[in-house]
């Protein structure tokens, strides 16, 4: 393809199986041409097998990791092996929706570090999903206006790439949950910019008791990343002040869950199951500052992310 791909989709997982729904859906995008695949995956020839009978990409990479724990190094890897400008941090259970590459690539044309794109509830029917969905993604829900924004997703999200490598070593460390990745760009005189026009829509686990835990391991990896540069003076002041954090998660999301109300006429049981959410992931938060098992959080929350689809009723 002339000039090379535009924009490369990093996609970590077990198998080629978990992203051929996604696969599927890149594939039917306009300018799917311009599109790199780049799969990461502790087992390559497996992958490679199958991806040889995908055409219509631009290019297809399939990248060796050790594994998929901890998920951050995976997908730093696959930022390294992108050729492109352009790197959206995909996922195994998100679904793009007609003309959403095109849009990413059309925004990345100004000067933005980062492009967001608008988020829709692929699995709407449960009170759990929508509440895991707007706790996570509200802020960008897809009936919200263009605009440029302070706070970023870190995963779902279309980085300049050279605004990524840039961080050199720290980015395996810095592609977490929390807001690390964006301190650190914003310091480099990164902005980032919302595209409404770009959709995608995100599966969000829904059985009660995976919510519950995925809530809580959400909290406590957030927690564990933002403890990396802070003071032992600062933890502590954040463990004083847990019980703000509810106050704080549900004001970031309160636009977005007024743009859903008035768009899906959502249960009024979602009400209270976000506050029950964000009491979760602030319980998590607390045990991470205290020092709580990162380890397991991290290999549990993979099986989370990689196999999503496993969670999503009782």
């Amino acid at each position: 393809m002339s000039g090379g791909p535009a924009l490369s989709v990093i996609l970590p997982t077990d198998a080629f199986s978990t992203i051929e729904p996604v696969i599927r859906r890149l594939r039917a995008q306009s300018v799917v041409e311009k599109l790199e695949l780049v799969i990461v995956t502790p087992r390559p020839a497996a992958v490679e097998q199958e991806a040889a009978n995908t055409d219509g990409f631009g290019a297809i990479v399939v990248v060796e990791v050790d594994g998929l724990v901890p998920l951050t190094a995976a997908r730093a890897a696959g930022i390294r092996a992108a050729t492109a400008p352009v790197v959206f941090l995909g996922e195994t259970h998100t679904y793009p929706e007609e003309g959403w590459a095109e849009a990413l690539i059309d925004a990345h044309a100004n000067d933005w570090a980062a492009v967001v794109p608008g988020f829709g509830n692929a699995n709407p029917s449960g009170v759990l999903s929508w509440a895991g969905f707007l706790i996570d993604y509200g802020p960008w829900l897809s009936s919200l206006e263009p605009q440029e924004l302070s706070q970023i997703p870190t995963y779902n999200t279309a980085y300049r790439r050279a605004a990524l490598l840039d961080l050199g070593p720290r980015l395996d460390l810095l592609l977490t949950s929390g807001d690390e990745l964006i301190v650190n760009l914003r310091a480099a005189g990164g902005r980032f910019v919302f595209e409404p026009s770009a959709r995608i829509n995100h599966v969000n686990v829904a059985r009660p008791s995976a919510w519950v835990l995925e809530r809580y391991l959400s909290g406590m990896l957030t927690a564990n990343s933002r403890m990396e540069r802070w003071s032992w003076a600062r933890r502590l002041l954040y463990v004083l002040g847990s019980p703000l954090i509810p106050v704080v998660i549900l004001s970031r999301v309160a636009g977005g869950v007024a743009a859903a109300h008035r768009a899906y006429s959502l249960p009024l049981a979602v009400f209270p199951a976000l506050v029950m959410g964000a009491g979760v992931s602030a319980v998590g938060e607390l045990v991470g500052y205290l020092g709580g098992p990162v380890a397991w959080a991290d290999k549990r929350m993979t099986e989370y992310e990689i196999n999503r689809l496993r969670y999503l009723g009782a």
